[in-house]
Parts: structure tokens; C-alpha cells; sequence
């Protein structure tokens, strides 16, 4: 398991989903404490390239040796790639959740959209 991070370069979501945004594209994974409080990644069902994902609403499925949980989408847009190295080494999620644990690249639909998210202050605030 990776040690505690929330980097500054991205926006947090309320449901523990963060994104870097580049231009009008969008990278997604779940935070640090998403992967501590799920325990073990045994599984990820990510969704198929091409397809709409909507803000705050499940786009994937992430399996712990806990529990199975949805992974909420921050921003609004369509999938333009999935991580598929998560279906042969989904453990990647615990040890590096923010860079070969990211889960899925959307084209933006809203931009404005990310005026919402938390930056990582406010957000590591929000889990004390």
C-alpha cells in the first residue's frame, strides 16, 4: 500500500474519485483513502470506450477482498481509454492509486463541471 497523498495537481470529488484535467480531457481514479478503506483491489469492471459517463453518478466497479463498490465519476464526458493493465494487475489501484492505478481518460462534455471539485486541501480537510 502506498503512504497517505493527495496531490495538488488534482481535483477531488466528495465520494473519494479524483481527476486530472488537461485541456478538455480528464483522467479518473479513485483517492488514497478510497483504496485504504477498501483494502485488497482483487477486481475492476471498468466501462467500454466510447460510452457516457455522468457526474456523480457510477461508471465502474472496483472489488476488494471487503466488498464490491461503485466508482463514482467526478466529471461528466465520454470514455476515450480505459486502464486495461487494471483487468491482469488490479492491485495496481493500492500501490499507486493517482498514476498506473488511474482507471479511465474522458473527452469533457462540461468543463465547468470541475469548478465543483475540491482542491487537495480542502479535500484532505474534508476526511479529518
Amino acid at each position: 500500500m502506498s503512504e497517505p497523498s493527495y496531490p495538488d495537481d488534482l481535483r477531488y470529488h466528495p465520494e473519494h474519485d479524483w481527476a486530472r484535467i488537461e485541456g478538455g480531457e480528464a483522467t479518473l481514479g479513485i483517492t488514497w483513502y478510497a483504496q485504504d478503506s477498501l483494502g485488497e483491489v482483487v477486481f475492476y469492471d471498468g466501462p467500454e470506450i466510447g460510452s457516457e459517463v455522468k457526474k456523480d453518478e457510477p461508471y465502474a466497479e472496483v472489488e476488494s477482498v471487503k466488498a464490491v463498490s461503485d466508482v463514482i465519476a467526478p466529471l461528466s464526458g465520454e470514455v476515450i481509454a480505459v486502464n486495461e493493465s487494471l483487468a491482469d494487475a488490479p492491485e495496481a489501484v493500492n500501490a499507486d492509486p493517482y498514476e498506473t492505478g488511474w482507471m479511465v481518460r474522458i473527452r469533457l462534455s462540461d468543463p465547468s463541471e470541475a469548478d465543483a471539485l475540491m482542491d487537495s486541501a480542502t479535500y484532505a480537510g474534508s476526511l479529518e
